[in-house]
């Protein structure tokens, strides 16, 4: 496939897929599988990164006055009953400590998790059978915004996300929203916490990955670990076109999403999960993939 239509469509999967509990990861890995990209290549390695980028530059731009809110009513919220452990942007950043210290921990487990199919395979259908139950059964919450929300609240929400980190496939945001929903929350407050989570979670996480794709660590890998900063215009150009569309489409779909969770709920997601999973495992018993 041409460089060209191939970063457009990286893009629109990336950007379609990175805020939707779908998980980005599984199926950026399907479609790189389908087309034959090289994963061991230093030039896609560092694409993927930049195009997530992308996608995350689109939560500060759609929220950005919610975030001026936050912190200009610091510590004490905007009702004024709130401390500098409870405020939301405390709750976002305790919640992002608890996720990135055992991530951090762990990162070989995840470094051998994130090429197998198999395991975002199994990950997409069972997390589509839990997400499922979880929006049918808990369907009274008793937190309607996230200013309501409690430090124990955003700790287990935090834990939670450990799961996406440990197990490519589950996806970050099916991971917060359904603890989100267990501990109380309503889907809107799960969501916009979710967000707001993966603003810091995906920022670190891809500039780690960034640094890890171009830094030297081996001297057998120096050359192709380096060659990012020494691209070619058409590398260039394949890289900027991904990047845009990715934040394109992810700005569409978090504006979309927000609306469409208000009403309608995350069970259409739980079930494409479901089927995609059990799609996923179809092809890799045949060896189709």
């Amino acid at each position: 496939m041409n460089d060209h239509l191939l970063s457009i469509l990286l893009g629109i999967v990336e950007g379609l897929t990175e805020f939707l509990p779908v998980s980005s990861t599984a199926h950026l890995r399907i479609v790189e599988a389908l087309v034959h990209v090289d994963l061991h290549d230093g030039f896609w390695k560092m694409y993927t990164v930049v195009i997530q980028l992308g996608a995350i530059l689109a939560l500060p731009i759609y929220f950005w006055r919610r975030i001026l809110k936050f912190l200009s009513t610091f510590p004490r919220g905007e009702r004024g009953d709130r401390t500098i452990f409870t405020h939301p942007l405390s709750l976002t950043a305790i919640a992002f400590v608890v996720t990135a210290v055992p991530a951090w921990a762990l990162t070989k487990q995840i470094g051998k998790n994130l090429e197998s199919l198999w395991v975002m395979a199994l990950a997409l259908l069972i997390g589509g059978i839990v997400m499922w139950i979880i929006d049918v059964i808990f369907a009274r919450p008793r937190v309607t915004h996230m200013e309501e929300m409690s430090l124990p609240q955003a700790i287990w929400i935090g834990a939670a996300q450990i799961l996406s980190a440990v197990f490519p496939g589950t996806s970050r945001s099916m991971s917060t929203i359904a603890a989100g929903q267990v501990a109380g929350l309503s889907r809107p407050a799960a969501l916009e916490f979710s967000f707001f989570l993966s603003m810091p979670t995906m920022v670190v996480a891809t500039g780690y990955d960034f640094i890890k794709t171009i830094g030297p660590y081996r001297h057998s890998d120096f050359e192709q670990r380096l060659a990012p900063f020494a691209m070619n215009a058409h590398e260039w150009i394949v890289v900027a076109i991904g990047f845009v569309i990715s934040f394109v489409v992810a700005l569409g779909v978090v504006a979309w999403f927000m609306n469409w969770v208000r009403e309608k709920g995350f069970g259409p997601f739980a079930i494409y999960r479901i089927i995609l999973g059990l799609a996923l495992l179809g092809l890799l018993w045949g060896g189709a993939i």
